[in-house]
């Protein structure tokens, strides 16, 4: 983790380094979980790759790494803060992953 000392801190600079904090630090965390792997649509159209270091990696039909960032794994709860600042989350039922309307099974 980085740590940086602004002078006259203004309030988004505050909020900018309080989002680099998480993201960083986050970001580098070894996951202990039984979901690191890849998810993917019954069509394939969608891919979530869970990485060990707490980082993910979505493609979207062709367009691989369409979204990347950060996830957390609570229980059979997971939480996403994608690095453009957008977030979502969803729910392992029965080994298959619930998020955002879509179900995603484990690739095998």
């Amino acid at each position: 983790m980085a740590l940086f000392i602004l002078a006259q801190p203004h309030r988004s600079r505050w909020c900018f380094l309080i989002m680099f904090l998480q993201r960083n630090d986050m970001g580098r965390k070894n996951q202990t979980h039984p979901y690191v792997g890849v998810w993917v649509t019954a069509d394939g159209y969608i891919r979530h790759e869970l990485l060990p270091n707490g980082r993910y990696d979505e493609a979207r039909g062709k367009r691989k790494s369409a979204y990347q960032g950060r996830y957390e794994v609570t229980g059979e709860h997971i939480e996403y803060w994608d690095d453009t600042g957008f977030t979502a989350d969803g729910d392992f039922i029965n080994g298959v992953l619930h998020h955002a309307g879509m179900v995603l099974y484990r690739e095998r």
